[in-house]
């Protein structure tokens, strides 16, 4: 049984909106830190947004926090990525990932299980 599955991505113009969703199993859900990242195309995967699922604390990079929110649902063990107003540069592979700790300032550099990711592609 998979422990991460992302769903939600697909084809869309330039200005609309997806919303990622990341199913996980109760065990992996409760009090840990849960993020979202992506993969553009020619470069590395880079943080995104992330989630302290025990409080809500919400920590995001700058090129989300204008547009893009995450958040939770503890009764389905489940977290998601709105993301409006996208851009071609949006484009790329989301995954989705959990580690066994709090969130911190360092979010970025903890070690995390993948999803095998949802892509997310945006036209002009």
């Amino acid at each position: 049984q998979e422990q991460l599955v992302e769903s939600g991505g697909g084809s869309v113009q330039a200005g609309g909106s997806l919303r990622l969703s990341c199913a996980a199993s109760h065990y992996r859900y409760m009090h840990n830190c849960m993020v979202w990242f992506r993969q553009r195309p020619g470069k590395g995967r880079e943080g995104v947004a992330a989630i302290y699922t025990a409080e809500g604390d919400t920590y995001y990079d700058d090129s989300a926090k204008a547009s893009f929110t995450i958040s939770k649902d503890d009764v389905n063990n489940m977290v998601y990525l709105q993301m409006n107003d996208l851009k071609p540069e949006d484009t790329g592979m989301y995954y989705c990932g959990v580690s066994n700790r709090r969130c911190g300032v360092h979010w970025r550099r903890y070690q995390y299980l993948w999803g095998h990711g949802t892509q997310v592609t945006v036209s002009t």
